[in-house]
């Protein structure tokens, strides 16, 4: 076998694996397209707890739809705790990190779920936590020094 011949049978098979047909292509793409587009209905539990001067819900399980953003989580978490938009709500998935409002409840649940469930913990911030620190740490130095005389 030459360099000669070896080289068309490459030049053949490549042709044979790109020239694959544009409507068989084209169809691919779009089924690919069309299952995108479905959104998924399935339904994640998400167990609401309350962190430091936040009301404790009523009820802490609800089911909420895998597909839709975070953002609608912390909509939906204003709207049971009748908060206005303009008010400090702070989220956090199982009290690690605060998630971006684009993230997918899919992915949190997939990534974080906790027995089942996918946590998320949410905290009110009326003022800033400044004077409760300086306080705590001017506490803290007063009661170290009577306690080194």
């Amino acid at each position: 076998m030459t360099a000669d011949n070896s080289e068309t049978e490459l030049q053949h098979s490549i042709d044979a694996t790109v020239s694959k047909p544009t409507s068989a292509r084209t169809s691919d793409g779009l089924r690919a397209l069309e299952q995108y587009k479905v959104k998924d209905s399935t339904k994640v539990v998400v167990r609401f707890k309350a962190v430091g001067n936040a009301p404790i819900m009523k009820q802490n399980f609800y089911k909420i739809t895998s597909s839709n953003r975070f953002q609608a989580v912390i909509q939906f978490l204003r709207k049971e705790l009748v908060w206005a938009a303009n008010e400090p709500l702070h989220t956090y998935i199982n009290l690690a990190f605060s998630p971006a409002p684009d993230d997918t409840v899919a992915n949190l649940y997939k990534s974080f779920a906790t027995d089942g469930h996918l946590i998320v913990n949410y905290r009110y911030s009326h003022m800033s936590l400044w004077p409760f620190r300086y306080c705590m740490l001017k506490h803290f130095v007063q009661s170290t020094t009577q306690a080194w005389g």
